[in-house]
C-alpha cells in the first residue's frame, strides 16, 4: 500500500458551514488560489444545489483553478448530481462527491429508508455520477455509527458502480482513535477491488479527537484525509489540515506518510482564511496560533537560548512563519509593495495596487513599521470595496458611558450623516449607521486584537451581527479601535445588503 496520503480540503464547503463563516464569490476564489499554492490534492468547492450563488461559485472555481481536483457535493439524487456535473464542466480534474447516510439512526429517523433502499440508491447515484464525470467519491454519512458489515455492503456496491473513493466519515465526532482504526482495517479487509480505490476519512471534532482519529484512520489503511484550514467547520469543527500534516511531517518516525503539502504555505493559508471569514484563530492554536512558537517562562527561554530544540519540535520557518515580519515603511514604493504582496500569495491588478498603495501610505504615516498582517488586512479592505454598498466617510465620537457619535456614510455619489447616542462610542456609531441605512442588526460577537506588535499597531475588529435571524461576519482595521469596530459592523451590514440585492 502506498504511503502517500491525499489531502482533501473542504474549507470552502464543510468549513464554510461554520456559523458566520460564509464567503462571497471573490473570497472563495481567493481561498481557492491559496489552497492551490498550499498544494492540496482536492478542493471541495461547494454544494452546487444549495443556491444559484453556490452553483456560480463552484463553476468559477472549476474554471479558474488548475492543479488540484475540484469537487462538488451532491446528495444521492439525480437533480443534485446533474447540477454538480454542470458546475464542474470546465474543471481540469472534476470530482463528484455524493453521499447517503448508512447508520440505523439516520436511516430510520432522517431518511426513512430500509437498508435495501439505501443500497439501491447508492448504486443508482454512483452509476449516474460516473456517467457524467470520470471520478466519483461516495461518502457513507455517519459511518462510525453504522454497522460494519453494512458498510462493507455499501462500499462494495459503490465500488462496483464505479466509485473511485470511499469515504467513511465520523459525521458527529463520536468515535475514538482505536475504534476508527479497527473500522478501516475491517472494511478495507473485506471489500474487493482492483487496488485503484482510495479509502478516505472525514472527522468532526465534537470530542476534540478529529486529528487523532484522522491519523488513526490512516494507520488503518485510509489514504485520504478530509480536513479544513484552521479546523473550521460545523459545531466544534473539522479535522485541522495543518495539525495533521505537521504531525506526519514532524513524527515521520511513527507516522511514515507523505503528502503533497508545501508546509511553508501553512501559516499564509491560516491568515488568509482568518482575514476573509473574520474567525479569529485562538492564540494557543497548534501550528498557526500566535503563541504556538512563543516562549515566556524563564526556564523555557533559557533552554531556547541554549538550543531551539529544547522546546521546539518544529521551526517557525517550516510552516511559513518568519521570525521577523517587518517588511515595509513609508519610503517603500509601489513596486516593493506589490512584490511583498506577491510573496504573501496575492496577485494584484494595477487598480488594486493603486488603491492599496494609497491606504498603505496613510498607514505608514501613522506608524513606523508595517507588518505582514497589516498588509493582509489593508488588502482585504481594498478587495471588500468591490461589493460594498456603503463606505465610511467620517466618524466623530465623544464620551465613555453615555456617548455620542456622528457618522457620515458614502453611497455612490451621495453622502449622508446622522448622529446618535449609545452606551459607548461603538454603540452610538452603529445606531447612527442604522438610522442612515434603515436596517437594524443585533451584535452577537465582538472581538478586538492588535494585528501586529507595537503601541501603534492596527486594531483588528471582528464582529458577528444578526440581520433577520441570520449571522454575518464583518472585519475592520484602523489605528483607532473605535473606527475599526465601526468598519467591522459596516462590513457585516454590507454583506447583508449585498445578499438582499441578490
Amino acid at each position: 500500500m502506498s504511503n502517500y496520503v491525499h489531502i482533501f480540503d473542504t474549507t470552502l464547503r464543510d468549513g464554510e458551514q461554520s456559523p458566520g463563516a460564509s464567503m462571497d464569490d471573490h473570497q472563495k476564489i481567493e481561498v481557492a488560489h491559496q489552497l492551490t499554492r498550499l498544494g492540496v490534492d482536492v478542493i471541495e468547492a461547494g454544494f452546487p444545489m444549495a443556491s444559484e450563488q453556490e452553483f456560480e461559485s463552484v463553476r468559477r472555481i472549476a474554471r479558474e483553478i488548475r492543479g488540484p481536483r475540484i469537487a462538488g457535493l451532491a446528495r444521492a439524487i439525480r437533480p443534485d448530481i446533474e447540477r454538480t456535473a454542470a458546475a464542474l464542466e470546465n474543471a481540469e480534474k472534476p470530482l463528484i462527491h455524493t453521499f447517503l447516510a448508512t447508520s440505523s439512526i439516520h436511516m430510520e429517523h432522517k431518511l426513512r429508508m430500509t437498508p435495501e433502499q439505501v443500497l439501491e440508491n447508492v448504486i443508482g447515484a454512483v452509476t449516474l455520477a460516473k456517467s457524467l464525470i470520470g471520478r466519483v467519491e461516495f461518502s457513507a454519512e455517519d459511518a462510525t455509527r453504522s454497522e460494519w458489515d453494512f458498510l462493507v455492503k455499501v462500499s462494495q456496491a459503490a465500488i462496483d458502480a464505479g466509485a473511485d473513493v470511499i469515504n467513511l466519515p465520523d459525521t458527529t465526532g463520536y468515535t475514538t482513535p482505536g475504534e476508527i482504526r479497527r473500522m478501516f482495517e475491517y472494511i478495507i479487509g473485506k471489500v474487493k477491488h482492483d487496488g485503484h480505490v482510495i479509502f478516505s476519512t472525514h472527522n468532526h471534532n465534537d470530542l476534540g479527537m478529529a486529528v487523532a482519529n484522522a491519523l488513526a484512520a490512516v494507520e488503518g489503511g485510509a489514504r485520504q484525509i478530509e480536513c479544513t484550514i484552521n479546523g473550521i467547520g460545523e459545531r466544534a469543527g473539522n479535522t485541522s489540515l495543518e495539525e495533521c500534516v505537521m504531525a506526519m511531517h514532524t513524527r515521520h518516525d511513527v507516522l511514515p506518510y507523505e503528502t503533497g503539502i508545501n508546509t511553508k504555505e501553512i501559516y499564509n493559508s491560516s491568515r488568509v482564511l482568518s482575514n476573509v471569514t473574520g474567525l479569529v484563530v485562538s492564540y494557543n492554536k497548534p501550528i498557526v496560533g500566535r503563541n504556538a512558537f512563543a516562549h515566556e517562562a524563564g526556564i523555557h527561554q533559557h533552554g531556547m537560548l541554549a538550543s531551539t530544540t529544547t522546546y521546539e519540535i518544529m521551526t517557525p520557518e517550516s510552516v511559513g512563519r518568519a521570525k521577523s515580519e517587518l517588511v515595509l515603511g513609508k519610503h517603500s514604493g509601489r513596486a516593493g509593495l506589490a512584490k511583498r504582496c506577491e510573496e504573501l500569495g496575492y496577485t494584484l491588478g494595477s487598480d488594486e495596487i493603486s488603491a492599496l498603495y494609497a491606504r498603505f501610505i496613510k498607514l505608514a504615516d501613522q506608524k513606523k513599521e508595517v507588518f505582514d498582517d497589516d498588509l493582509r488586512l489593508l488588502l482585504l479592505g481594498v478587495r471588500d470595496e468591490t461589493f460594498q454598498t456603503y463606505q465610511l466617510g467620517k466618524l466623530t465620537y465623544s464620551g465613555k458611558e453615555q456617548s455620542a457619535a456622528t457618522v457620515e456614510l458614502v453611497h455612490g455619489e451621495s453622502r449622508r450623516s446622522e448622529s446618535a447616542q449609545g452606551d459607548g462610542p461603538v454603540d452610538a456609531a452603529c445606531v447612527a449607521i442604522e438610522k442612515i441605512v434603515g436596517v437594524q442588526g443585533k451584535l452577537e460577537t465582538f472581538q478586538m486584537r492588535a494585528a501586529s506588535p507595537g503601541k501603534d499597531a492596527l486594531g483588528e475588529a471582528h464582529v458577528i451581527v444578526q440581520f433577520e435571524q441570520r449571522p454575518f461576519t464583518g472585519s475592520g482595521v484602523s489605528t483607532d479601535i473605535v473606527e475599526a469596530a465601526v468598519l467591522a459592523y459596516l462590513h457585516a451590514l454590507n454583506k447583508y445588503l449585498a445578499l438582499q440585492r441578490g
